[in-house]
């Protein structure tokens, strides 16, 4: 797009940036999964939308550092990240847009998207137009079980069951022997509380959960399910009237 087709958009159209990350994914994934992951997200959500919403080239850094052991991953480090996304949602309010969605696809940038937007708000509190929002698209609610029954784990790990076969889904070629790869079990530290921890506090070899069960039909099954829950996301904040808190 050019500016001036950016600029004739009305203010009220969502923006929906994406954010992933460039980091370690065991023996048998790519360092670039999480952004090829959110990427097929995006390409799915933008092909039910047509041209609704306005989404932003994907932001392939994120929050990595707790992979920093293992060789590969680039990261900036969480308060650096933090500025990053306030600066890009802040960049699109500057433009006059009113809607914004962080939608993240790496773990690790949970916590700084959720603070973004929190202090966005604090910044902007005179205004009463503004939904900011982030969300990671395995985290809407969906359960891509029951579209794939012979799923064992219940929750995304880290390169495990679900990213494998995403992966397979989209790019096997680049997924290397995970049939072979060991079950690294999520286990239960200190929960409910939440313990700090860096990956090798977890895994030797970098994943964590069970690829060696994945295949691609359980990958298109989780992308069918996690893209449906982020069009149903985005279309709530097409819907919203605009000043209310419900939506």
């Amino acid at each position: 797009m050019t500016w001036p087709m950016v600029a004739q958009l009305p203010k009220s159209t969502p923006v929906v940036i994406p954010i992933a990350a460039l980091e370690q994914h065991g023996h048998h994934m790519p360092v670039f999964t999480d952004s090829m992951l959110l990427g097929e997200v995006v390409r799915r959500t933008v092909a039910a939308l047509d041209d609704r919403v306005l989404f932003t080239p994907l932001m392939w850094l994120g929050n990595s550092h707790h992979h920093m052991d293992f060789p590969g991953t680039m990261s900036a480090s969480p308060r650096v990240y933090l500025d990053l996304l306030i600066d890009l949602a802040e960049n699109m309010l500057t433009h006059g847009f009113q809607r914004i969605l962080l939608l993240n696809g790496h773990g690790g940038n949970i916590v700084p998207a959720q603070q973004a937007t929190f202090e966005l708000r604090q910044k902007y509190r005179h205004r009463s137009d503004l939904l900011l929002l982030s969300s990671t698209y395995w985290t809407l609610g969906g359960e891509p079980w029951t579209k794939a029954p012979s799923l064992q784990q219940r929750r995304v790990g880290h390169a495990c069951e679900y990213e494998t076969s995403m992966m397979l889904r989209i790019a096997p070629h680049l997924v290397r022997n995970h049939t072979g790869a060991q079950e690294m079990p999520f286990g239960n530290s200190f929960e409910p509380a939440h313990r700090a921890w860096i990956t090798k506090d977890r895994t030797s070899v970098g994943h964590i959960g069970h690829p060696s069960v994945a295949t691609a039909e359980k990958g298109e099954a989780i992308f069918q399910t996690f893209s449906q829950d982020v069009i149903q996301l985005i279309e709530r904040m097409i819907r919203w009237d605009g000043t209310s808190w419900e939506g």
